[in-house]
């Protein structure tokens, strides 16, 4: 059994070492966070293009109801899509923070294997945990029902065992970052990452309990929604967000440690406020109308702030920038952050306007372009300051060898997620209208605005925007696994400035 162990590990190294020398990578350059950081990158794009592949069936069988009838349901495609999104960009997240964790605090990652494992149990619970989605899908309601297969939730549908295996991990992942801060250097960056990760494990287990009362029950269960997946990862992307302007155009520290703690500030004077635009309709008192649409679309604006005026700081000093698809993209994030969260979500959270369009595709347009231009985009920008890295620092610009894939694959990904939101938005101002607004919210004014022309069109559209979409993804991920390769110019070390 040993010998074949052995053999196994070894022709998975062989394996890698070869796929290394296809792309040009040398691993010798990376430290031990960022060699874990990697797995998290490739577990991310994996599951990135699952999504995409997931939200096409979907899409698909929502203007061809009969395609994969009886065979994949349209609930449990959607389910995967949403799931594989929200967990690619965590592991995103994950590795970028391992990634500049060493570099960050001075000091080698305490408990590194610890991390390892975390990475391949976590790997591990997803692929049952989608597995028994595809092949089961379905179950008798019970109490083995909730552990093993699925809890009937929307957005957090994984069964209890796997709930009690992502707390784990994000508890090591905790220890992880708080014990290395703590055996070497400290800063504003380390304080309000090790402030955010104690939210990230403790929110998660508010989904992990049903109460009798729907009432209570929904509220609990926005705490994971909103406050789990909007707010603390809002705060780990400021995060990232620093370090990354630091790392790529030598923006002073204090400039964005200062929009960092503006931003927790907001998010615990506004973000924790801001959930209760989920509390209109749930049977909660009556002050939520007020205080949620109110407070709602305050989270993003220290993100773009921060970007603002890290782009001014760094133009003073001649905006050097060796890294031109990375700050593409977190032009591009910045945009996206304030207009798919801020406005969108402002556009149609105000309890006179959320009263005709909650529950519509007005909420899908929202959702697309939030999650994407919030936080796709800066994993993406951190995938090019990886790789940038990782062959060696040399020099990625708009001149460079092949640049057209990483332009289109920008262009294509933004052009085809915003398709998606207009046509989106499209479907659900007809839902509101005719639903809402005509039918009273009844069956019938619900099954005459999904048969509405309009609707149907913009349903359509949706779709021709979903392939764009995932052709950007294919030019991205072979981007990705090209660009720099063959690159001699060296890219010049910024320093960051305090």
């Amino acid at each position: 059994m040993s010998a074949n162990t052995e053999t196994a590990k070894s022709s998975i190294q062989d394996k890698l070492n070869t796929f290394h020398n296809w792309a040009g990578v040398d691993d010798s350059t990376l430290n031990g966070g960022q060699k874990l950081a990697v797995k998290y990158f490739m577990g991310a794009i994996i599951l990135f293009i699952f999504q995409i592949l997931f939200g096409l069936l979907a899409g698909i069988q929502f203007i061809a109801p009969e395609f994969l009838y009886e065979i994949l349901d349209f609930s449990v495609n959607r389910m995967v899509h949403i799931n594989a999104m929200i967990l690619w960009m965590l592991y995103g997240f994950i590795g970028c923070t391992y990634w500049l964790l060493e570099d960050e605090s001075g000091t080698e990652i305490v408990g590194l294997k610890f991390g390892i494992l975390g990475f391949w149990v976590f790997s591990a619970t997803i692929t049952v945990v989608v597995l028994v989605y595809l092949l089961i899908q379905t179950g008798a309601g019970n109490d083995t029902t909730l552990w093993l297969i699925n809890e009937g939730r929307e957005y957090i549908e994984a069964p209890r065992w796997a709930d009690i295996g992502i707390v784990v991990v994000m508890l090591v992942f905790f220890y992880n970052v708080v014990m290395t801060f703590s055996q070497g250097k400290w800063s504003g960056i380390a304080g309000v990452l090790t402030l955010d990760l104690v939210a990230l494990a403790g929110l998660y287990v508010a989904g992990m309990f049903y109460m009798t009362n729907i009432t209570h029950e929904q509220f609990w269960w926005w705490w994971v929604i909103h406050l789990w997946v909007e707010a603390t990862w809002e705060v780990l992307v400021g995060v990232i967000m620093a370090w990354s302007l630091m790392t790529i155009l030598g923006v002073s520290r204090r400039i964005v440690t200062t929009w960092l703690y503006i931003e927790v500030a907001l998010m615990f004077g506004s973000g924790i406020l801001g959930l209760g635009h989920h509390y209109f309709w749930i049977g909660t008192p009556e002050y939520w109308l007020s205080i949620g649409g109110f407070f709602s679309a305050l989270e993003p604006i220290p993100l773009v702030a921060m970007v603002v005026h890290a782009v001014y700081d760094s133009g003073e000093r001649g905006f050097k920038n060796m890294n031109h698809p990375a700050m593409a993209w977190l032009i591009a994030h910045a945009f996206g952050n304030f207009f798919g969260a801020g406005v969108w979500g402002f556009m149609h959270t105000l309890p006179q306007i959320n009263l005709y369009t909650h529950g519509t595709q007005w909420s899908a347009s929202h959702g697309h372009l939030a999650f994407f231009g919030a936080y796709a985009t800066i994993n993406i920008a951190f995938f090019y300051i990886a790789i940038q890295h990782w062959r060696g620092n040399v020099w990625m610009g708009a001149d460079s060898q092949n640049a057209w894939r990483w332009k289109w694959s920008l262009a294509l990904l933004n052009i085809g997620v915003l398709g998606m939101t207009i046509a989106l938005l499209i479907a659900g101002y007809e839902q509101s209208f005719i639903e809402r607004a005509i039918g009273g919210s009844t069956w019938g004014g619900y099954f005459a605005a999904q048969t509405h022309p309009s609707f149907l069109t913009a349903m359509n559209w949706r779709m021709f925007f979903g392939l764009v979409t995932a052709s950007g993804l294919g030019l991205l991920v072979w981007d990705l696994l090209t660009i720099g390769k063959g690159e001699t110019r060296k890219a010049e070390v910024i320093a960051q400035s305090e």
